[in-house]
Order: structure tokens, then sequence, then C-alpha cells
């Protein structure tokens, strides 16, 4: 929990976009193209937690260019699905629950709102679903600048892109290692898990 003094320095509301502001299940997408329970882990393993995943976060490959790689450990016969798989993966990105009320909250208290992102070029697609790209004060996409959380240079360079002072900003992720990289770089955060009751206890609003 943060002092009482600490609450009132905040100014900036960084938030991540995956389970945070928008639901990131591939367990979805899984679902929809596949059946069998084999097959659904065999292609999360390789599409959803191999290398090419990051390649696409870090802007070295395109959602289609993923699936050429990861087809190289993946039966012929599942391709097809793995290709659905690795192109509609985001049709699980639907607004998280009370997201957008907390951030309408915040921005009428006088907050700014920024977004820091790991995520392909894809996101400038389906991030609309949440709020237009005008809503927020500042968008930062791992694609864009080839550096993915938590690297701490990306926090460093949201920071230096929008002039924020780091003290004055409270990062939102849902992983631990992410809210450390932004407390690395001077800022305040929190791991979100689901409850933006206590976000809004921890920053004062």
């Amino acid at each position: 929990m943060f002092r009482e003094g600490k609450k009132s320095m905040i100014k900036n509301i960084i938030l991540d976009m995956g389970n945070v502001l928008l639901n990131y299940d591939p367990e979805v997408v899984l679902n929809y193209f596949l059946e069998d329970e084999g097959d659904k882990s065999l292609i999360r393993r390789e599409l959803f937690e191999g290398p090419e995943w990051v390649e696409g976060d870090l802007g070295n490959l395109t959602d289609e260019e993923r699936f050429f790689g990861v087809r190289e450990r993946v039966p012929q016969r599942l391709h097809k699905a793995l290709k659905q798989c690795a192109e509609e993966w985001h049709m699980c990105m639907q607004p998280v629950e009370g997201a957008k009320d907390f951030c309408d909250l915040a921005k009428s208290k006088g907050y700014r709102l920024y977004v820091l992102s790991n995520a392909s070029n894809s996101f400038y697609g389906y991030f609309p679903r949440f709020a237009p790209f005008h809503y927020f004060d500042g968008i930062v996409v791992s694609c864009d600048i080839h550096i993915v959380k938590p690297d701490i240079r990306i926090y460093q360079h949201l920071l230096k892109k929008y002039d924020l002072m780091p003290g004055e900003c409270f990062f939102l992720d849902d992983m631990e290692s992410n809210v450390q990289g932004a407390k690395d770089a001077g800022m305040q955060g929190r791991v979100f898990e689901g409850d933006f009751e206590k976000i809004r206890a921890c920053i004062g609003f």
C-alpha cells in the first residue's frame, strides 16, 4: 500500500492493454478453431508461447509471418487451423469488465491516461474495441520501437516521449515482472488482479 503523501503525487496512470483494458485469452481462439485437446495444447505451445510471438511484439514479424515460422513445428493437417489462430487470435480481445468505468472516472478526476503495451502491429486494428486512440493522452506499443516490457528502455521511452516525471506515474499491468520494470524506471505500480476498486484505493481517488 502506498503512503498518503505519495498518492497525491500521481498525475499519470499508465495502463497495460492485455488483461487490463482488453481480455487476452488464447483459449477463445483455440476453442473456436480446434476440438482436440492435444491439438489445442500443441498450437498453444508453439504459437502463443513460442519465439515468434515475442518477435511479433518486437515488431519483427506480422501475425501472418508468425504462422510461417510456427508451421514448421506443427503437422500439416493442422496448418489451416494454425493459420486461422495466428491471424484471428484477437477475437478474444474484448473490454475487461469495469475498465472503461475506471478510466472514465480517472479522467474526470484529472488524471492523464497512457497505454504501454507489448503487442504486434495488429494492435491498431483491435484496440479501438476499448476506446478511440484519442481517448488516451498517449500510447506506446512495443512493435513500433522494437522493445518489450519489462526492458527498462520501453518505460524510459514513454517517459521521454510524453515528458513525464516517473514519480508522478502509476503503472498497472497483470504481470509482476512488468510492474517491477516500471518500478525500476522510477514509477509506482501494482499488479492488476481484476479489482479496479483496489487500484483506486492505491492511487487515492
